[in-house]
């Protein structure tokens, strides 16, 4: 449905990409990945028509619509939220506005016309989900964490991360052929997140989209775009495969490159040895020619493990704080009423729920910002406390630079550990000089939570830290969080950032605090499980009342499971084998296919059209073949992943 053909883009001296041939097949769901600056956001307004190329060609097939989310900037005014979502379907809206027309008309006086152009407009209005536009409205709109009682509230109402979820609904309902999203989660909580994740893998349509939240990309896509250096690197499968795909690539590339690199050092050698030698004139004027034809190879930037690791926490009690019976609110509004809520030394609590439900004001009446209307808030013995607001970068000092401020604020002995932990957080080379007065808003919440994570701590309560991080930064995070020994209470919309570190969730929801053990997909299944335990019971007590009653039986099954678990094993290792069959078929076809491209842009090939006729043939062979290979691909995927589960 789309194909790039030897595009190139820069910006003044840089190269954004470089003669990228890229094709996106009409069910595909690709994530683009690479570093900071790569390109991901550039490619998108590209596909978009916001952008234009410097060279080559974007073809798109006939009938093809494009839906395009950017990060920041769409704003919404002039109507109510439900009108201005509504007014996404405009070709819906004409249609039922004709339709309307018409049954006035019919109803004065029926033409055979008039019932013709009635008949054809009705079932395209019926196909199209006419009518029940109203009724996904609503869907869409609660996927995404609109209350209903906000859906005659004037758009201009809503603040910028709102702005972006009528902009993101507006997208879904109109259901373009190709759907660019980036960064669709930065705004999104955890329930609204779980909702996209369900909406985009059941979209019947291509989405291209860039996110630095894990776990979304792994539920989301089935293809992995890589931008490094002005290419474009496909990796098939989802984040977690590609992780281990490139990994593997790179080792490849490693190896071919010593390679290489030897065979370039022994012509080099022979050049300059018998450069001078008239009766080897010959040989080295080969060898240089040869050397000339050496396409290099060019490795991908090496991933550096940036290591961190946190102060010793000075020891605590086993209890470091708990809220008894607290209540709060803000004048007549009631966010919180009689929560209870003690933590323990050495747990990990992640607060979840909707925007709005209160586990910002939780957090602030844990760190003693602001005191409760009611209840107690008692913090245990020797307690330190670390805690990192939404809006921690006001503490910043304005005037000094990104070193200065950070060195100012670490122990000593931390001192030697700031430029590490400064490269972390996406400050490299000489943004550590640059002024905390120049820094984007996401800058300097990356340098205030850098900061804080140099305090010697044995309570860490941290507002939402994985904003304005990118996959590595929340990868040095994590692992730094996960070797803390101090309590840690925090609040992140980053399911897989939840899922590792989380002991313990705590959900804040119509004003109270529930808790459940385990991390985000413990208390998923958990909300999931809530009233049908005495179900449960039931069939708990059956199944042993019949395992007492009948041995021979239960034996018999069990000697029957045993052979099922055996075929199935059998199965899923043939399966398992297919598959890597498959994908090594995949890797040569695309290795050919990328061959065949290069014969066919040999400048020879405009005068000999019949051998170039015989190369488009035969490309095209191929590319059926891989079509059909990338399809069974997922087949096998889908499988594996049931057999898994099961």
């Amino acid at each position: 449905m789309l194909q790039l053909k030897d595009v190139v883009k820069q910006f003044a001296d840089q190269v954004v990409l470089r003669h990228v041939n890229w094709h996106v097949r009409p069910t595909d769901r690709i994530g683009l990945c690479g570093e900071n600056g790569a390109g991901k956001t550039t490619l998108l307004r590209l596909l978009a028509r916001q952008s234009e190329v410097d060279a080559g060609n974007i073809h798109l097939a006939r009938g093809t619509t494009i839906g395009y989310l950017p990060q920041e900037g769409l704003e919404h005014c002039g109507r109510d939220l439900f009108n201005e979502v509504r007014s996404a379907l405009e070709e819906l809206l004409a249609v039922e506005a004709e339709l309307q027309v018409l049954e006035e008309q019919i109803s004065r006086e029926a033409e055979q016309a008039d019932l013709d152009r009635y008949s054809e407009l009705q079932e395209f209005f019926r196909q199209r989900g006419g009518y029940t536009i109203e009724a996904e409205i609503g869907r869409v709109l609660k996927g995404l964490g609109f209350a209903e009682e906000d859906w005659n509230k004037p758009c201009e109402h809503f603040s910028g991360g709102w702005q972006m979820r009528i902009a993101l609904a507006k997208l879904l309902l109109q259901k373009p052929t190709l759907l660019l999203l980036d960064e669709p989660t930065n705004h999104l909580d955890l329930p609204a997140r779980d909702w996209l994740e369900s909406y985009l893998a059941a979209y019947p349509h291509a989405v291209i989209l860039v996110s630095h939240d894990r776990f979304f990309l792994d539920q989301v896509v089935t293809r992995i775009v890589e931008i490094w250096h002005g290419k474009l690197t496909d990796y098939p499968g989802n984040y977690s495969r590609y992780l281990t795909a490139r990994d593997e690539r790179v080792k490849t590339l490693r190896e071919s490159k010593r390679r290489q690199d030897e065979d370039i050092a022994r012509l080099e050698a022979f050049i300059n040895k018998f450069r001078y030698n008239a009766n080897k004139a010959a040989l080295v004027q080969s060898r240089v020619k040869q050397l000339a034809k050496i396409e290099r190879i060019e490795l991908p930037p090496e991933r550096k493990k940036i290591g961190f690791s946190f102060p010793t926490p000075p020891k605590s009690g086993r209890l470091s704080i708990s809220l008894s019976g607290v209540s709060h609110g803000y004048g007549d509004l009631s966010v919180l009423e009689e929560v209870e809520l003690a933590v323990e030394r050495g747990e990990r609590i992640a607060l979840v729920g909707a925007n709005g439900a209160g586990k910002s004001t939780m957090m602030r009446l844990l760190a003693g910002v602001e005191a409760p209307l009611k209840g107690e808030r008692e913090e245990g013995h020797n307690l330190v406390m670390a805690y990192f607001a939404q809006d921690q970068a006001r503490t910043l000092d304005a005037k000094l630079t990104v070193l200065e401020q950070i060195t100012r604020a670490a122990p000593f002995d931390m001192v030697p550990k700031v430029r590490n932990l400064l490269g972390a957080f996406l400050f490299h080379g000489d943004d550590v000089h640059k002024r905390v007065a120049v820094l984007s808003g996401g800058e300097r919440n990356r340098l205030a939570l850098a900061i804080l994570l140099l305090e010697p701590a044995n309570l860490m309560l941290l507002d939402e830290p994985t904003n304005h991080l990118d996959l590595a930064s929340k990868e040095v995070l994590l692992q730094a969080l996960k070797g803390y020994k101090g309590a840690l209470v925090f609040v992140s919309h980053d399911r897989y950032f939840v899922d590792a570190l989380a002991s313990r969730v705590v959900e804040v929801a119509e004003h109270r605090a529930t808790s459940y053990l385990g991390n985000y997909g413990d208390f998923l299944r958990s909300k999931s499980g809530e009233g049908d335990v005495s179900h449960s019971s039931l069939r708990v007590e059956q199944a042993n009342a019949n395992k007492a009653a009948s041995p021979e039986k239960d034996k018999v099954s069990r000697v029957a499971s045993h052979a099922e678990r055996k075929a199935a094993r059998r199965q899923e290792q043939k399966q398992q084998k297919q598959l890597t069959e498959v994908e090594q078929k995949i890797e040569a076809l695309e290795q050919n296919l990328a061959g065949l491209t290069i014969e066919m842009q040999d400048p020879a090939m405009a005068v000999d059209h019949a051998r170039l006729g015989k190369l488009i043939d035969k490309h095209t062979d191929l590319q059926l073949e891989l079509d059909d290979c990338l399809e069974l691909w997922e087949t096998l995927q889908e499988l594996l992943a049931a057999s898994g589960a099961s």
